[in-house]
């Protein structure tokens, strides 16, 4: 942001449970078991997807590395690689899978880093061999969606084109029709052709709302699992909470507001620039 500018987060207790499933000082820990096998700052980019902290960008800010979201993260992966040979992907472990996946990389040189566990339960010859170290990360909403959601529903639709955000599985990715980021899967239901079925691995209340959108065009579209789950952390940033802050903003208070501090933001915009001149 400008500096005139000021952030407010309406609930503070607002955020993303797999952004905290990675923080500083496991990352920091990770970077310094890696450096004992390989020289990291040679050989491994560090990247962050942008549902994460800041500390965690300017840690990838800090050591040459870049930030991801869902739509480019083909794109800045080619980038990493051009630059190094490894790469280090946080937090979310499916989205780093999927896409190295896409481009080309064998699973076997995928590996996931367990931060509860010393070197991260890899052995040397594994971090050796990886192109990717993936984080063990995930998003609890997306979890939640198996293959087997897939096969039940085709059996009764056969005609179902699925699609599914890359946050989902790899196992449910690749039974999918058509893998992309929210912006993707909006643009590809919206162009669809009128009376197409369609079976959407993606937060509950883009595919409602997607339902709603298109039901006039004869499409029917459909979320993929039976059981509801819902991002709470999300659902803290209500109407009440924002007209809260509006009536604060109109008798001059600010209220919630959210800054980074020195040196974490100069490297985290590092970071966030790296990205801007990849896309």
């Amino acid at each position: 942001s400008r500096p005139e500018q000021i952030a407010i987060l309406p609930d503070l207790a607002a955020g993303c449970s797999m952004a905290d499933m990675a923080n500083q000082s496991n990352v920091q820990k990770c970077w310094e078991e890696l450096a004992a096998i390989v020289d990291v700052e040679s050989t491994v980019t560090p990247v962050t997807y942008i549902n994460s902290a800041a500390d965690l960008k300017a840690f990838c800010g800090q050591h040459d590395g870049i930030v991801c979201t869902s739509s480019n993260a083909k794109k800045i992966l080619q980038w990493s690689f051009d630059k190094r040979e490894k790469v280090l992907f946080f937090p979310d472990q499916h989205l780093g899978r999927n896409t190295g996946f896409d481009m080309g990389i064998p699973l076997d040189e995928m590996v996931l880093w367990d931060f509860k566990k010393p070197q991260g339960g890899l052995t040397v010859e594994q971090i050796q061999k990886a192109k990717i170290i993936l984080w063990s990360g995930f998003c609890s909403v997306h979890q939640v969606f198996q293959p087997e959601h897939i096969d039940d529903f085709l059996q009764q639709y056969p005609e179902t084109q699925v699609i599914a955000h890359p946050e989902a599985s790899f196992e449910v990715c690749r039974k999918a029709d058509y893998i992309g980021s929210t912006e993707t899967i909006l643009q590809i239901i919206r162009d669809a052709e009128p009376g197409t079925r369609w079976l959407v691995a993606t937060e509950l209340n883009l595919v409602n709302r997607l339902h709603e959108e298109c039901k006039d065009q004869g499409k029917n579209v459909h979320f993929m699992s039976a059981t509801v789950s819902m991002c709470s952390t999300m659902f803290r940033t209500d109407p009440q909470h924002l007209a809260w802050v509006l009536e604060n903003l109109v008798a001059g208070h600010v209220v919630n507001q959210v800054a980074v501090q020195e040196p974490n933001a100069t490297l985290a915009r590092k970071a966030l620039n790296n990205m801007l001149s990849v896309v």
